[in-house]
């Protein structure tokens, strides 16, 4: 098994995601939200994701996009945030480590603590328009 290393490239940020998805779509809570929005256009969301940590790691400026609309109104609670989370910060810690994999990690956190409140926002007030 190679050393563990930080997030320095893209390389290792489509490792990231990667990993992290294959792990997403073998998840029994998950999975079928997933599925549910993303049916056969997993490249896509892939290829995106690739862009978005792209821009929040490596300030790489690539991505150029709003992550949270197509959030607003998914069925999830925090059950799925918990899990969501664990398995990133699983991932991270699996195949990195330094200052880059904290940061994921820090950053992973408050984006779901961010979301969490914003789709409980849009669920309490359904007449809400992005």
């Amino acid at each position: 098994m190679e050393p563990k290393h930080d997030i320095l490239t893209l390389d290792d940020i489509k490792i990231l995601v990667d990993t992290f998805y294959t792990r997403v779509a073998d998840d029994a809570l998950l999975a079928p939200v997933f599925m549910e929005r993303l049916g056969d256009h997993w490249t896509a969301h892939l290829e995106k994701m690739y862009t978005f940590w792209q821009t929040v790691l490596l300030e790489e400026y690539t991505y150029n996009g709003a992550p949270f609309p197509p959030h607003a109104r998914l069925p999830v609670d925090a059950a799925h945030f918990d899990t969501w989370l664990s398995l990133f910060n699983a991932t991270i810690d699996s195949l990195f480590t330094g200052e880059k994999a904290d940061e994921a990690k820090w950053r992973a956190g408050k984006m779901a603590q961010l979301f969490q409140l914003k789709i409980a926002h849009f669920k309490n007030n359904p007449h809400n328009i992005l």
